[in-house]
């Protein structure tokens, strides 16, 4: 407990030096007031119709080398069953409280129950649902709430196939942040594509943070 104040102390007043080092004010809640008082001139709301917005969303994540199908809602399970036979999935992790009609017959779905990393390893991939998809960033907002489950569940396994429901898609980042306004304190998780990076040679490399592979199935 000693520790903990005494770092919070001292990370408070590294932050009064840096803001007095810039020429603000060195007291927190003036700092946050002068913060608040920040014209914002960005775009907060859509301007594009909703069917150009789930358009632009597909685009993005196929250009980042995702692979999205629409459905139907009664058309889940029969599209995951084709996407995980295509993906050789035969063992799949779920989080708890995942729609159990979208889980297709013939695949061992294993409910997250703290598995560990070196398990979550060993299996073929996860499946999802999702909290909200950014159509301009073409990004998917996952949060630890049921249905979506813990951060490593959905970052170790090597294939994540997520559900994303239209009504759930917006098309720039300050609409997201405003629904994800309410619930900012969870564990969030952006995903734009399946994980790569590049060394300084520019070799890309899939899967350094993430599932190399990742499929979406946009309902609705």
């Amino acid at each position: 407990m000693a520790t903990e104040l005494v770092t919070d102390s001292a990370r408070a007043e590294v932050l009064r030096r840096i803001r007095a080092a810039k020429g603000g004010t060195a007291n927190a809640e003036a700092a946050r007031a002068g913060w608040g008082a920040v014209e914002r001139r960005y775009r907060r709301e859509s301007t594009r119709s909703r069917d150009v917005i789930l358009e632009l969303l597909v685009d993005r994540l196929q250009d980042y080398d995702a692979r999205v199908v629409r459905a139907l809602h009664i058309d889940v399970r029969a599209v995951a069953a084709r996407m995980l036979e295509e993906r050789k999935a035969k063992r799949m992790v779920v989080p708890r409280g995942l729609a159990s009609e979208w889980l297709p017959d013939g695949v061992e779905f294993v409910v997250d129950e703290e598995i560990p990393a070196a398990e979550l390893d060993r299996v073929d991939g996860v499946m999802t649902g999702a909290t909200l998809a950014i159509a301009e960033t073409g990004t998917v907002v996952l949060q630890n709430v049921a249905g979506q489950g813990r951060r490593a569940a959905t970052l170790v396994p090597d294939y994540h196939l997520c559900v994303v429901r239209v009504e759930d898609v917006v098309e720039t980042v300050p609409e997201a942040m405003g629904r994800l306004q309410a619930t900012a304190e969870l564990a969030t998780t952006f995903v734009s594509g399946p994980s790569a990076t590049a060394d300084i040679e520019m070799t890309r490399i899939k899967g350094v943070h993430g599932p190399r592979f990742l499929d979406i199935i946009l309902v609705g």
